[in-house]
């Protein structure tokens, strides 16, 4: 056997089993090895039957001291009942449907245990493990790992088919970490990490493997990025005049932030370079990036190329087409749309003007990659809302020109520590304040026993000429969660409590044409309250929206309620976001308090972070982050530096990876970028970086 033998070599798992393995993505006995355990349990130390605390597990000894007793107390439920005691006390345990224990266990023997006290049953403990005292070692007497689970797959067959991977093939596993690297930063070996994680002799042993371990991810990806830095640094662009910007400034009728200037500067900068512009521009809602990716688009104009603005939206790309038309009309700058519903004739004159130049700045949806969309010079890319597109539709639009520069915008603040992971690929500006004269939007907790205040609330924005979002978390009914779906509680809105008024319905399940009618109905003042799921989170400016209600807001992260509520404030009148939320738990309460505190979208990034952890906070699918299976970005931060610091020391150019002596490195970092399905993938697509 070796590394890459399938599950099936193992004793004891045959097709049935495998198949049941595969849902867990374990497929070779490599899968198994680096299969790492979600938590242990402590059952090292042995307590006495009085230092048993409720709900604590812990492992004691102790002897039978009463004849098990097999009982069956309804249809399809057996019950063992048997008393055990030490010098200290005595303890009651309960066996459901495990009939077989009233002979595992003799009167009179001892026995090591594992399990918790019930709190408010007494002195009784349900279902603990057990062995006997000459041959303890196995259930006790160890730190037992606990992997994650499915049907089939209990954690004991999990440890055995480990233990039959490590035994077989762990000595052929590579250890990737340059020898020199391991030794500046006291790392230890590959084989003692990979053992220790899966068997830990102590919890200093294992602390020492887990470093290793959180090493080697963050060394992975980061040699990685170093990869493709190197790789696009090689690529070359004519450098762009950005001298002659004024004609653009006194379009403005406001003046630009500082945080807008500094991010323009950066712009510039990269479009006077010879190298192609990689840029995010990240941005609390309502910051301005769309005025600073115009200021982007008027460089290439000037230079005489084209720029594309793609949106995720129709309505979106409408919005933008508008506002920036009206914005470059004084200088004649041409802006052209295109997107999916525009009539044919339309379309038809549309690619022409773009394939021949007249069109200067285009702004669309997907429609813009579409095969029979030809750029006559394109030489600028802009994605707004980017964690909307997938990878491979942003390097479709750059493929419409000669290596264009690309600028992404984001309006999901996202923590310092955390943005080195997921835009690691990518230079970084931020936007971290909002333009003058801005108000704040007021932001209220409350809870159902509010509603027909909330109702009346609701009831005097519409009197006042204003609208009002309403967002809920699903769209049908639930037998399993009382949520409100959006269907169902607009129909109560319209019949019941605001017959009245005009309320709108938009959620993801609706076709993209109702969608798009659903929200120009909204934009355009013909619909008074629009009941809505997450979709509207990326959505067209309505200044005349002056509150944003969001139902069972305890289902939401902070940084997503923070985002729908940048739906609103839009205008020049007071706005509102309420939330309503039954859930009494205190570190529920406490999260959405500190949405209610502060509208500092970086500030409640950060806060996110620390309560809800990475993986919740951005989504690991959505955001392109990196399945790390062992780090913690908040925990291990000084690693991750210290990682990165290797990284770019031992990675100097993408030819590095090519080396013999890294053929293991470059096998684990293309495993680990095609897993991951995020940015980097496609960049080491998009640089024909050959890693296999």
């Amino acid at each position: 056997m070796d590394l890459f033998s399938p599950v099936t070599a193992l004793k004891g798992v045959g097709a049935v089993r495998a198949k049941q393995l595969a849902k867990l993505h374990i497929e070779t006995l490599y899968d198994l090895i680096a299969f790492f355990p979600r938590d242990y349990e402590d059952r090292t130390k042995l307590l006495s039957v009085a230092g048993l605390q409720p709900g604590e597990p812990a492992c004691f000894e102790a002897m039978v001291i009463s004849q098990p007793q097999l009982s069956r107390i309804r249809k399809g439920m057996e019950l063992v009942k048997v008393r055990v005691a030490d010098e200290t006390g005595r303890v009651d345990l309960v066996f459901f449907n495990q009939p077989y224990v009233k002979d595992q266990l003799n009167y009179g023997e001892s026995y090591r245990f594992y399990g918790a006290i019930r709190e408010g049953y007494g002195h009784q403990m349900q279902n603990p493990a057990f062995e006997p005292v000459d041959a303890a070692g196995v259930v006790t007497g160890r730190i037992l790992p606990i992997y994650p689970l499915t049907a089939g797959i209990t954690n004991k067959l999990i440890g055995a088919c480990v233990r039959q991977a490590l035994d077989a093939c762990l000595d052929s596993l590579p250890d990737i970490l340059p020898e020199a690297v391991q030794a500046r930063y006291g790392l230890c070996s590959a084989h003692f990490a990979y053992e220790t994680v899966h068997l830990p002799a102590s919890f200093e042993a294992l602390q020492k493997a887990r470093r290793r371990l959180v090493f080697e991810e963050f060394f992975i990806f980061s040699a990685g990025l170093a990869a493709i830095r190197t790789q696009r640094d090689e690529l070359h662009t004519k450098p762009m005049d950005t001298r002659h910007m004024e004609p653009f400034y006194k379009l403005l009728p406001f003046t630009l932030t500082r945080a807008q200037q500094s991010a323009i500067d950066d712009i510039l900068r990269d479009l006077a370079s010879c190298r192609p512009m990689n840029r995010l521009v990240q941005g609390d809602v309502g910051s301005g990036k769309t005025m600073v990716a115009a200021a982007a688009c008027f460089c290439a104009i000037q230079n005489g190329h084209q720029a594309a603005f793609m949106a995720p939206t129709e309505i979106l790309a409408e919005q933008h087409a508008v506002s920036l038309a009206k914005l470059f009309s004084p200088l004649g700058i041409s802006v052209a749309l295109m997107t999916g519903s525009l009539p044919a004739t339309q379309k038809r004159q549309h690619k022409a003007e773009i394939a021949d130049g007249s069109a200067q700045l285009i702004v669309g949806t997907h429609a813009l990659i579409t095969q029979d969309v030809a750029f006559h010079d394109l030489a600028l890319v802009v994605c707004d809302e980017q964690h909307r597109f997938g990878v491979a539709q942003r390097a479709a639009l750059s493929a419409k020109g000669q290596t264009p520069h690309l600028l992404v915008m984001s309006a999901t603040p996202i923590p310092r520590t955390l943005a080195l992971i997921a835009y690691g690929d990518l230079d970084v500006s931020v936007i971290g304040e909002l333009p003058p004269g801005r108000l704040p939007v007021d932001t209220f907790l409350i809870g159902e026993d509010k509603r027909q205040r909330l109702n009346a609330f609701i009831e005097k924005q519409c009197e006042a000429s204003h609208q009002v979002y309403i967002v809920c978390p699903t769209v049908e009914e639930s037998d399993l969660e009382s949520l409100k779906s959006a269907e169902s509680f607009a129909q109560t809105l319209r019949q019941a409590v605001f017959p009245h008024r005009r309320v709108g319905l938009l959620h993801g399940k609706m076709k993209q044409a109702d969608k798009d009618a659903a929200l120009g109905a909204f934009s355009r003042g013909e619909t008074d309250i629009l009941v809505a799921t997450t979709v509207v989170e990326v959505g067209v400016d309505v200044p005349n929206a002056t509150l944003m209600v969001i139902e069972n807001a305890d289902r939401f992260g902070l940084s997503q309620l923070h985002q729908l509520r940048g739906r609103v404030g839009r205008g020049s009148a007071q706005s509102y976001c309420v939330l309503v939320s039954g859930n009494r738990n205190e570190q529920t309460r406490k999260r959405l308090k500190a949405l209610c505190a502060t509208t500092d979208g970086f500030k409640i990034a950060e806060e996110d972070l620390a309560l809800r952890g990475p993986g919740d906070f951005l989504g690991s699918r959505q955001h392109g982050l990196p399945l790390f299976k062992v780090a913690d970005l908040q925990l291990d931060m000084q690693t991750l530096m210290e990682a990165k610091q290797a990284a770019g020391e031992e990675i100097r150019d993408a030819e590095t990876l090519e080396r013999p002596e890294y053929a293991a490195l470059r096998a684990r970092v293309h495993a680990v970028v095609l897993q991951a399905g995020n940015s980097v993938h496609a960049l080491f697509r998009q640089s024909d970086l050959a890693l296999n």
